[in-house]
């Protein structure tokens, strides 16, 4: 038995409305698209930054490359830029209280005191807690719109935790595989 999709039908008076319908129908679609949980982490001049993420993802394997999409507003993106370089750690489900921590910019003088961390040959905090950690150097920087999109040619991959398993994030909350839906 097939069922029917519900369409609504709305008649915007402005293009202006009408890309706000559309804006609002993206933000709800993408609330049902599963992803990895992400923390971004670079160091420069003796300063330590990190973010959360769900936009990440390998763009190829001839060069090794991810890309980040950070918001040119974070303190994460000038940071990147002036470093050269980043670390993308897969965070295992047990990390969560770190989202918490890397979440809030009222917690920034928490951040590289939770946890435990280790320093990269090349300087970058490197989470103990991830399933595995991609060293990046910064290749290109893509603009679009209210975002950068970050190319990182990846220079040193470990795992520190590859038996644990993936913190996702889907519909507004964390999840485990074992948590979604069939």
């Amino acid at each position: 038995m097939t069922e029917s999709i519900k369409t609504i039908a709305i008649q915007p008076s402005t293009v202006a409305d009408e890309a706000a319908i559309v804006a609002d129908a993206y933000r709800g679609g993408m609330r049902f698209l599963p992803a990895g949980v992400c923390l971004i982490t670079t160091s420069h001049g003796g300063e330590q930054g990190g973010m959360i993420a769900t936009a990440v993802t390998s763009v190829s394997a001839e060069p090794p490359t991810l890309l980040v999409c950070v918001n040119r507003s974070a303190s994460m993106f000038g940071l990147i830029q002036q470093a050269g370089s980043f670390c993308v750690n897969v965070l295992a489900k047990e990390a969560v209280s770190l989202v918490e921590i890397f979440s809030s910019s009222a917690r920034r003088a928490e951040r590289f005191q939770t946890g435990n961390w280790m320093t990269s040959a090349a300087g970058l905090p490197v989470c103990a807690e991830a399933l595995v950690s991609f060293e990046c150097r910064l290749a290109k920087i893509v603009d679009w719109h209210s975002h950068g999109i970050f190319l990182g040619e990846v220079t040193s991959v470990s795992h520190p935790r590859a038996d644990a398993a993936p913190l996702l994030y889907m519909d507004r909350r964390f999840h485990h595989l074992s948590d979604l839906p069939a």
